[in-house]
């Protein structure tokens, strides 16, 4: 669930709030009581591990079999 930052346009009290897309902003400041909070806009915040990259995390390790030169010897005759 995503983290919201509200401010309250009064008092200028600041908070965050953990809860759904479908919720209904707060409207009352848990500080003064007065119904003037608004949704700030604020970055995102995410962390991307690893390369980030398909060949790098998830490819498999198998090298490309046309690079690779032929491993059989041709069978001696005697």
């Amino acid at each position: 669930m995503p983290i919201y930052g509200f401010a309250c346009a009064d008092c200028g009290h600041a908070f965050d709030r953990l809860q759904k897309i479908a919720d209904a902003d707060p409207t009352q400041c848990p500080s003064c009581g007065k119904e003037t909070v608004k949704r700030q806009i604020t970055a995102p915040s995410f962390r991307l591990a690893g390369g980030g990259w398909y060949e790098t995390d998830f490819g498999s390790n198998k090298k490309n079999l046309a690079e690779k030169p032929a491993a059989v010897a041709p069978a001696k005759s005697e």
